[in-house]
């Protein structure tokens, strides 16, 4: 899926964000570096979902409370909680990525290559108020659609969580991140989606840098619609990535 993304004959490459720690300091080196093909725009590109029983694709009333349009200060403030940075290593190397929960009861999401190659036992995530939980165990994991679903062990705590998005994603949409780019803990940042790509990719202009892996991409309606995967660095043109949150909708319980 990660491996066609874009937009003419040409070859990019794509530089993910996970950082290296040294000592408790981020730098930018990143542990994967991608050349992707460039995709068409997929227009259809939901329709093929909704057949698998994704994402209801009907038009929500626009006066319920599903509906509310939060500000920026209002999303950060109620799902900040809900955003947490990950450590990994590969027995050699220390590694930062992001991740956010998407259930109360410790379900969290990432994307795959902020695990792959690491050491199982060795993962932990930070929550913004310092608590650390190490991961249970893994419910879904997909290489080709960059995602991994898994379940923290909760000690008994119930957590802060984004909910699923109940629609479909828009070019044009005002969106917001929450990630921990080069270990900058929780950053938030805005934009808007710039184009939805084939293959599940939501293109956005949103700063998002290493370290931002796994982060949440957020809607206007405080609903978690994608996950920040990776940017274009020989660009200044802000092009980003997401993975459609419609990945993990299956595993999510």
């Amino acid at each position: 899926m990660i491996k066609k993304i874009v937009v003419s004959l040409c070859v990019l490459t794509l530089l993910f964000s996970c950082v290296r720690r040294r000592e408790g300091v981020p730098n930018s080196s990143s542990r994967h570096q991608y050349t992707q093909e460039r995709v068409r725009t997929s227009s259809g590109r939901h329709e093929s979902r909704n057949s698998q029983g994704a994402r209801p694709s009907q038009p929500q009333p626009s006066n319920t409370a599903d509906n509310k349009v939060l500000t920026g200060i209002q999303i950060f403030e109620k799902y900040n909680p809900a955003v947490f940075m990950i450590y990994t290593s590969d027995g050699w190397n220390d590694y930062q990525g992001s991740g956010f929960f998407v259930t109360s009861s410790g379900i969290g999401v990432s994307n795959y290559h902020v695990f792959e190659g690491t050491t199982v036992g060795y993962e932990t995530i930070k929550l913004s108020n310092g608590q650390t939980y190490k991961i249970r165990n893994v419910i879904a994991k997909s290489k080709e659609d960059d995602f991994i679903v898994f379940q923290v062990e909760t000690k008994g705590y119930s957590f802060n969580y984004i909910p699923l998005g109940k629609k479909d994603p828009k070019v044009g949409e005002k969106v917001y991140t929450i990630g921990s780019p080069l270990g900058l803990e929780n950053t938030f940042s805005s934009g808007e989606i710039s184009q939805l790509r084939e293959d599940y990719l939501i293109q956005i202009n949103a700063p998002i840098d290493h370290g931002s892996s796994g982060g949440a991409l957020i809607n206007e309606y405080g609903e978690v619609i994608g996950i920040t995967t990776a940017g274009i660095v020989s660009s200044g043109a802000n092009l980003n990535f997401a993975v459609d949150v419609d990945v993990v909708r299956p595993y999510v319980r």
